[in-house]
């Protein structure tokens, strides 16, 4: 009897059904938000007028608007659906990490993603390769140094949550260092600039080709981790509990971990570095449903999506300069994240 008294404590609080009613609210909230974006930009435009573009696209009506139709579907339609995807990469991994490592300060950058894909695409800069090419360094990048990060804790022949932390610290400070000293052999005018820009985070390059690229990562692994979110239930309750469950805890940590990595590395890969995001969404999504992974992921996959579109769209249509994601984020984030503590 004594022994089971601090599994009960640890259980994560399952939440009132009620409560995630929330679900189809944020998805009704998400296709209007993204009917609004459609609308709201430098070139603004009547929502009949849109609903008339797309209906002549669709081939339902006559009227065809080629200014107009070149607008919405070759700039501000693949853009809409990359930050609303991008959104939910991020939060969706940063809930994931939180409820794997048990601690709700973990970000998706934890193990390093952001500093490797930061180091591949300083790289393709450096080589003066295209944006593609720039994409497919910062992906490489990315999942190289998770690899690394969990490569030091066999090494080490200590797993634990606590290790593999500790490593993904290790692996960014060196990528870190390492991207100084791109930056310091950088040109000045040309390089640095593209550098520093990518790094703040921005989706204006982004189209067609970029989304398909990161949609069947985004696909798989959230599919993956949706899945396995009722495990990750039982991995929240610590490492001893989740043994006595019977869970291969290794492999099953391991394969969440590299399924999280990817959505961030594919996320990153085409965004640069957006901050915040996969850090105040999961405590959002715990607010509204509580701390049941079943009920909280999807409802952080929704949030995420929601708050990168919000933000997007002010960042394209409220000044004539584009202003970088990772600075709207982090004004944002910021209080948000300070008015959460004050809540919890």
């Amino acid at each position: 009897m004594e022994s089971s008294k601090p599994t009960r404590a640890q259980a994560p609080e399952l939440c009132d059904p009620n409560l995630c009613r929330s679900v189809p609210v944020l998805a009704t909230l998400l296709v209007a938000g993204a009917m609004l974006a459609l609308v709201i930009g430098r070139y603004s435009y009547n929502p009949l007028d849109v609903l008339d573009a797309v209906a002549g696209r669709l081939g339902f009506a006559d009227t065809r608007n080629g200014a107009m139709e070149t607008v919405l579907f070759r700039i501000r339609v693949p853009r809409i659906l990359a930050s609303m995807m991008i959104g939910a990469m991020l939060s969706l991994s940063g809930a994931v990490y939180q409820g794997v490592f048990r601690n709700v300060l973990v970000s998706p950058d934890i193990l390093g993603v952001s500093s490797g894909a930061s180091v591949g695409a300083a790289a393709a800069i450096l080589l003066g390769l295209g944006m593609v090419e720039r994409q497919l360094f910062a992906f490489a990048g990315g999942l190289g140094a998770v690899m690394l990060a969990t490569a030091i804790p066999k090494l080490f022949k200590n797993t634990s949550n606590l290790v593999l932390v500790l490593s993904g610290i290790i692996v960014a400070g060196f990528l870190g260092a390492l991207l100084s000293v791109m930056k310091f052999v950088a040109d000045e005018q040309v390089e640095l600039a593209e550098i520093v820009f990518w790094q703040m985070g921005s989706l204006a390059s982004l189209g067609y080709t970029e989304l398909i690229a990161i949609t069947p990562a985004f696909l798989a692994a959230t599919a993956v981790l949706l899945g396995l979110s009722w495990r990750i239930n039982i991995i929240s309750l610590g490492d001893t509990e989740a043994r006595a469950l019977g869970v291969n805890l290794p492999l099953v940590r391991g394969f969440i971990i590299a399924a999280s990595s990817l959505l961030t590395a594919a996320a990153v890969s085409v965004s640069g570095t957006i901050g915040w995001v996969g850090l105040i969404i999961p405590h959002l999504a715990r607010l509204l449903c509580g701390s049941d992974h079943v009920r909280t992921l999807p409802v952080a996959l929704l949030l995420g999506a929601l708050f990168m579109l919000s933000i997007d769209t002010f960042a394209r249509a409220t000044f004539s300069m584009e202003i970088p994601l990772s600075i709207l984020s982090g004004l944002v984030g910021a209080p948000l994240y300070a008015w959460l503590l004050y809540r919890q």
